[in-house]
């Protein structure tokens, strides 16, 4: 029988652009990151607003949704949801800015560094 880990929701609560999912999967390569590894999207107390996002290749947690977006495998704590529901992940690659970028409509405010965020 089929459980929530193991079936990709129909609907990701965040999106990747097309810049992002190519870093990320440049990344998984020269990493060598494992293939049972997904990329982990979520937030985590600190940072000089209130929260910043977590984002980095993890094993699937009991306490995770499960997503596929774009060909990549995502997990997210349960709880996270609230917070990042139609964040948009990019990746810039710029002279100015390089990385990756958070467009997060549930932000209040967001610090200059464009890392963390208040709700």
């Amino acid at each position: 029988m089929d459980t929530l880990l193991d079936t990709p929701a129909v609907t990701a609560p965040i999106s990747l652009t097309d810049g992002a999912v190519e870093q990320l999967n440049l990344i998984r390569q020269q990493e060598n990151i494992p293939a049972e590894y997904c990329l982990r999207v979520g937030v985590k107390g600190g940072g000089c607003s209130g929260f910043s996002y977590v984002l980095g290749f993890d094993l699937p947690q009991d306490n995770d949704d499960r997503f596929e977006i774009n060909g990549i495998p995502v997990v997210m704590n349960k709880a996270h949801g609230i917070y990042l529901l139609g964040m948009e992940i990019d990746f810039l690659n710029g002279l100015n800015n390089r990385g990756f970028t958070f467009n997060n409509p549930n932000a209040s405010s967001t610090c200059g560094c464009g890392t963390s965020f208040s709700a």
